[in-house]
This record gives structure tokens, C-alpha cells and sequence, in this order.
């Protein structure tokens, strides 16, 4: 697939030479720091140096007072009290890090996940009618709840508050709950927006520890779940987040125990090495989703809340078997959408993609979309039919805000919700046709040629040459990268391999590459196998790519990553 390279403005010469100076780095580096507004040794600083001092005071965020005295009310009354998550990774891990912490303060404690098949996302009157049925007075609602209007209003009529704590963006009437926090309200001031569901959470106990004078040290052996969150959510790792992102890989890679379910899936994924974001994403994130996807995702928090090796094991091979379970799933029903795409000549032109097949597995729709992206590089929605209806997972591409597209869809709609890039949608299914066709106009009128094409950002222009371990020191500085702080991308012109290029894994390439007479670089280039042959006969290339440790026997190098490949003609 074609793919565009857009090369980030340049700063200013003085900046960056300034830069350059104060902190004793290249100017390639100094000008990539300035890319990031980071331009004063101050911001570089807390850039390089994340600390926990720096994060904002958590009654910054609305009706955060309000949540602290309901909560301490029902301490003091001896309430039942009952927290209430989404069933994906960050409703998970958001309920383990709040039932943990508070079941040392609250004896009446237990914690609820809807059912994604009989309740689907969100706060369920299921959910109210079983608190009810148990005698809780209170629920904290965590990662869900901003849209739960009318189930607020309900669960007032059983005599049920509600603590509010999400990240989603609200409508305008916001639910009549005992307190309501989420950074994304309009009228709360709260400096950083981004914090993942599970950073809600963490910020009221937050909270909650300073307004009855408890240390919150304790609190920060909990980053691990926060980071969690953080990875599997696709939040921007940016200001707080990669201050909490930071300091929850410490818990990773600090050689101290980890939490007994996270040490399981770290040896059920085969993790050995430094954990990092993307190891979170790849290693942790599937399994713990995948307990949700194909049956009840109160298994994940159970593991998570395992005190014993012994238990937490038993609990994450289930885990695993559903997640083997559910690759299956993905798998087959990936191959039947894009053979529905490739048999439409119609689909295949259109600029987005809407499927609907009522017997594909709800738990993986939205993966499906991601694979379809892969392939179709579009705005996607893929539907099933569960309790009668079509419901389903729509997924984007950057730069379109696929959210906003849906929501000018609102009257073919019963339910929807969600982010720029990721969305949830439920419709009657007679109204799917009239659905995909609106969504095609809504995309084709507003997405332009560019945002269909995937595109590289590339950050600095060098040579081979520049790339020496002092360069890689300061990059490895910059971690933990992610959205909103990637990895930097560079791009050398004119390099070739010096006799080693091979294919490894049936589509992959291995290389040595050579520029001016450097040192050779050994490199790796995913998918891009169709490029051995012209490679093979020296043809020299352009090159765009990061860089990362590989680690071989034991022993660590520095190797580039490559994303894309050009050659001159």
C-alpha cells in the first residue's frame, strides 16, 4: 500500500541551536524536541525527567469534592458499596484499582461488569436492578456512565447514588448523579483532558487519600494498572498521562514482585524483556479484552485481584484459552468482510466501509474493523445483530473523526458513542442501508484524498552516519512512547544493502544497510518482502524508519525499524 510521507516543519535555527546548547544534545535532536514544544530547558525537563509532584491537584476536576464527601458518607453510614466498570481493558482495570484500594476503608465492597451479549456497554438497568436487589446504596461507575442519562435517573428512583468517573465525551445534558467526573465536561477546569477511565479512577483516590490524610504513596504501586489503561486505550502519552505511564512501567521493570495476574499474563505472553507500551498492547491488552469478548469479564478482574500466584494463574490461563478463542474468531470473520469488499465493485470504490452479518461474533467487530483498515484504508464500521439489533464497532483513520460522522447519523441510531478514532453504534436493523449509505456521503463530503492514503511523519532528515549510541541514549530518554509521543522517524537517502538482505518470515526483510562508506546498520522491514530482488541487486534506496535495541542471544544492538521504502524510479 502507498503511503505518503509528511515531513514536519522545521523549527527556527536560533531555537534550535539554543536547545542544542542548553542541553548539550545534537541539533538533529534538539529540533525533534522542538517539534514537541519543548523548547526550554524547563519543559525538556519535566519531559525527561516525569515526576509524580507534577500531577494536578485531583480536586481540579468537577464535582471531585462532591464524589470525596458522598464516598466518605457512605464510610461513616456503613453503606454497601458497589463499583461498576465497563467490560474492556480500561473498565477492568479501572474497577481492580478502585476496589483494591477501597476495600481496605469499606467493608460492604463488591465490584459489577455488565455482560457485553445481555447488557452491551455502558451502565445497564440490569446492572441498577441487581445493586437494588443487593441492598447498595452507592455505585462508582468507572470508564461509563457521561451518556447514562436516563439510568441515572433510574437507579435516584431505587434510592441509588451515583459517582460518576469516565473519560468520554458528553452530550449536552449531563446525568443528574451525586457527582460527575470526567475532564472532558466543558465547564470542568481541570488542566490535562486526556486521562484514560482508569485515570479517573486513580485521580479520586487520589482525591480521596488527601481529604482524609492518608499517604498517598501506597497509591502508586497501582500505576500498573493505570498504565494498563493508558496502552490499551490508544490515550495520547502526553503531559499527566506519561507522567502515570512512566511510573507504571517502574512498577514493570523495577525487579520487584509484580501483581500476581499481571506476572501471569506477562509469562503466559512470553514477556522476558523491558516491558514498554507496546508490549502492553500486544502482550497484555488481547487477553485481558478477551475475557470480555467471548464471555465475562469479571474473570479479568478477579485475575487482576488474585493475591496468590496460585490463583492468579488459574485465572489467566482461562483467560488465555478465551483469547486463543477469540484470534479465531478474528481470523475467519476478518477473511469473509474483506472478501465482501473485494466481490463489491461498488464497496471497493466507496471511501468507507459499512458490513453487516448477523451471525459474526459481537466480541470481535471491533478488531475485525481495525484488520479491514489494514487492508482498506477508510473509515470502518462493522455491525452484527445481538438481542435483535445491529451493533457494532466502527474504527477511523488519523485525521478523521469518525465520531462526529456518526453523530450526524443520530436519527437512524438508538445508542452510540465513543472517541475521534473509535466509536461503539446500535441501530435498528432495517435501518442499516439507509445507515451505510448515509455514512458514505457524510465521509465522502468531509474526508479528504490525503487522509485515505496511511501516512509516515518523519521527523528530521540524517545521515547513517549520526545514528551512534550517544543518538539512541537520548532517544531512549524520550520513552515511553506512544500516541501523542512517538517514536522519533527519520529518513536517509540513498542507502543500500551491503549483501545481506534476506526474507525472513514469508514477507519480512532482514538488512545491513550502508551509506557513504558508515558502518552497516542491521534493520528490519516488516511486510515489504516484494522490495528483496531490486534490493538484492544494489539498487539504492531512500529510506524512512525508527530506531530500537534489538536483543539476539543476550546480546543488545541497535537496530532500525523501517516503515517505508523508496527507490528513485
Amino acid at each position: 500500500m502507498e503511503k505518503r510521507w509528511v515531513y514536519k516543519p522545521m523549527p527556527d535555527d536560533v531555537t534550535v541551536k539554543r536547545v542544542s546548547e542548553n542541553l548539550n544534545i545534537s541539533p538533529t535532536l534538539a529540533s525533534v524536541l522542538c517539534q514537541r514544544a519543548l523548547c526550554s530547558f524547563e519543559t525538556a525537563k519535566a519531559y525527561f525527567r516525569p515526576s509524580l509532584d507534577d500531577l494536578h491537584d485531583p480536586f481540579l476536576i468537577r464535582d471531585m469534592d462532591k464524589a470525596v464527601d458522598r464516598l466518605n458518607e457512605a464510610i461513616h453510614q456503613n453503606e454497601k458499596v458497589l463499583i461498576y466498570g465497563d467490560y474492556d481493558v480500561d473498565g477492568t482495570t479501572s474497577v481492580a484499582l478502585v476496589y483494591s484500594y477501597l476495600r481496605q476503608y469499606i467493608k460492604e465492597l463488591d465490584f459489577y461488569i455488565p455482560n457485553r451479549e445481555t447488557e452491551g456497554y455502558g451502565v445497564s438497568s440490569q446492572g441498577i436492578d441487581w445493586a437494588y436487589e443487593h441492598s447498595f446504596t452507592l455505585i462508582i461507575s468507572l470508564d461509563c456512565g457521561i451518556k447514562s442519562v436516563d439510568k441515572i435517573s433510574y437507579a435516584k428512583t431505587k434510592g441509588i447514588d451515583f459517582i460518576i468517573c469516565d473519560h468520554h465525551l458528553p452530550d449536552t445534558v449531563i446525568p443528574e448523579a451525586v457527582a460527575v467526573l470526567d475532564p472532558k465536561r466543558a465547564d470542568c477546569l481541570y488542566p490535562y483532558k486526556e486521562l484514560s477511565g482508569c485515570g479517573v479512577g486513580f485521580k479520586l483516590m487520589q482525591a480521596f487519600a488527601i481529604q482524609n490524610d492518608i499517604d498517598t504513596t501506597s497509591l502508586f504501586s497501582l500505576l500498573d494498572l493505570v498504565v494498563v489503561s493508558i496502552a490499551a486505550d490508544i490515550v495520547p502519552i502526553t503531559g499527566e498521562n506519561r507522567i502515570l505511564a512512566y511510573y507504571g512501567l517502574r512498577v514493570f521493570n523495577s525487579g520487584a514482585p509484580l501483581r500476581p495476574g499481571l506476572q501471569a499474563l506477562k509469562e503466559l505472553a512470553g514477556l522476558k524483556e523491558e516491558l514498554d507500551i507496546n508490549s502492553i498492547v500486544f502482550g497484555f491488552a488481547p487477553r485481558i479484552n478477551a475475557a470480555g469478548r467471548m464471555g465475562d469479564a469479571k474473570r479479568s478482574v478477579h485475575m487482576l485481584l488474585a493475591e496468590t500466584k496460585e490463583e492468579a494463574f488459574q485465572k489467566a490461563d482461562i483467560i488465555n484459552e478465551s483469547n486463543k478463542e477469540r484470534r479465531g474468531y478474528d481470523t475467519s470473520i476478518t477473511k469473509e468482510a474483506l472478501l465482501m469488499i473485494e466481490q463489491d465493485s461498488m464497496l471497493r470504490k466507496s471511501n468507507s466501509t459499512v458490513l453487516y452479518k448477523e451471525t459474526w461474533h459481537k466480541g470481535v467487530v471491533g478488531i475485525v474493523a481495525s484488520r479491514c483498515i489494514e487492508k482498506y484504508y477508510r473509515p470502518t464500521i462493522i455491525l452484527t445483530q445481538s438481542n435483535g439489533k445491529a451493533m457494532g464497532s466502527a474504527r477511523s483513520v488519523p485525521g478523521f473523526d469518525v465520531h462526529s460522522a456518526i453523530v450526524e447519523c443520530a436519527d437512524l441510531l438508538e445508542q452510540y458513542g465513543g472517541h475521534m478514532y473509535a466509536a461503539g453504534l446500535t441501530m435498528k436493523v432495517e435501518n442499516v442501508p439507509a445507515f451505510r449509505e448515509r455514512f458514505e456521503e457524510i465521509v465522502s463530503r468531509t474526508i479528504t484524498e490525503e487522509l485515505l492514503i496511511p501516512q509516515i511523519e518523519i521527523d528530521a532528515k540524517i545521515s547513517l552516519s549520526q545514528i551512534t549510541p550517544s543518538f539512541y541514549n537520548i532517544i531512549k530518554q524520550m520513552k515511553p512512547f506512544g500516541p501523542g509521543n512517538h517514536a522519533p522517524v527519520f529518513w536517509s537517502e540513498c542507502v543500500f544493502d551491503t549483501g545481506s538482505c534476506r526474507v525472513v518470515g514469508d514477507t519480512h526483510l532482514k538488512l545491513r544497510l550502508a551509506q557513504d562508506g558508515n558502518t552497516p546498520l542491521d534493520a528490519i522491514a516488516f511486510g515489504m518482502a516484494d522490495h528483496c530482488d531490486r534490493i538484492q541487486k544494489g539498487i539504492p534506496f531512500d529510506v524512512c524508519y525508527s530506531i530500537e535495541e534489538n536483543v539476539y542471544r543476550g546480546v543488545i544492538s541497535m537496530q532500525l525499524r523501517i516503515k517505508d521504502i523508496r527507490f528513485a524510479s
